[in-house]
């Protein structure tokens, strides 16, 4: 059997979920825009998911949302040079805030354990802190 080549094949090289997806959108000048992610390398992504609440349990019940196919998305971003088109990403977040405490560990509440200065030093701001400003940037 002789073999064919990757466009002329019957069956596709990567095989893609059939129909729409279930694109994730954000409110733009003209309209709805997809929204775009980031890779865990740092690579820009468009992503789909193929049913809505795969889509909920990633970015939220409330997150609004367009049905395209993959190609009709791909297509929408390839000129902002987004080639790639996730679907169904398990998406995870940097941790926001402190990490959890073990036992036995003191929660720093005090404000000077989270922002020392000087003792008697007076905190400025505002305009009073541009004061000497000037002196220090001329030299």
């Amino acid at each position: 059997m002789a073999e064919l080549p990757c466009g002329e094949d019957p069956e596709p090289c990567e095989p893609g979920p059939a129909g729409p997806l279930f694109v994730p959108v954000r409110p733009g000048p003209a309209g709805c825009v997809a929204r775009l992610f980031r890779t865990a390398v740092g690579g820009r992504t468009a992503v789909a998911f193929t049913t809505e609440a795969r889509l909920g349990a990633a970015l939220g019940d409330t997150q609004p949302w367009i049905r395209l196919s993959a190609p009709a998305l791909r297509a929408l971003v390839e000129p902002l040079g987004v080639g790639d088109v996730t679907v169904d990403p398990r998406l995870a977040a940097h941790r926001v805030g402190p990490p959890p405490l073990r036992p036995g560990e003191r929660c720093a509440t005090a404000w000077r354990d989270r922002d020392p200065q000087t003792a008697g030093a007076p905190r400025v701001s505002g305009t009073a802190a541009l004061v000497g400003a000037p002196t220090l940037w001329i030299g």
